[in-house]
């Protein structure tokens, strides 16, 4: 019995990686630039309170299933390290964390509405106008 329950664990563990690793993130971009693109490396710093070119990152609030993805594809750390991090530069008061938005439509309605803003959406979004993908994990 503890072996067919450490199986299905296991196997639950697995298959959610499995499919983290299968969606993909576009990150997009309101900049007058329409060829700019960046690094994985420059998003990382960008959304870890680096600054670049003048650009601000938006994020989805905390606990959607998009930005894990996100987090764990292109910042590379969890959402606990993340969560950690951020409330030590508030505490310090070096840095504020990017600006949240809850859902798809408040993230495409707020990159059009502020010019050099960055966020990410799921692959499949409809891109508007406007706004252009600087980078997609892999």
């Amino acid at each position: 019995m503890r072996c067919l329950v450490l199986f299905v664990l296991l196997s639950s563990t697995v298959f959610a990686h499995i499919t983290h690793a299968r969606e993909r993130v576009l990150v997009v971009a309101n900049s007058a630039e329409s060829t700019l693109q960046l690094s994985k490396s420059e998003i990382r710093n960008l959304f870890m309170g680096g600054s670049l070119d003048g650009l601000s990152p938006v994020e989805f609030e905390s606990g959607t299933h998009i930005r894990k993805v996100f987090n764990t594809q292109v910042i590379g750390l969890p959402e606990s390290r993340i969560q950690s991090f951020w409330a030590q530069m508030r505490f310090s008061g070096r840095s504020n964390p990017p600006s949240n938005v809850s859902n798809i439509e408040e993230m495409v309605t707020f990159l059009i509405e502020h010019e050099s803003s960055v966020g990410y959406l799921p692959e499949g979004t409809s891109i508007p106008n406007g706004l252009t993908v600087v980078y997609i994990s892999i």
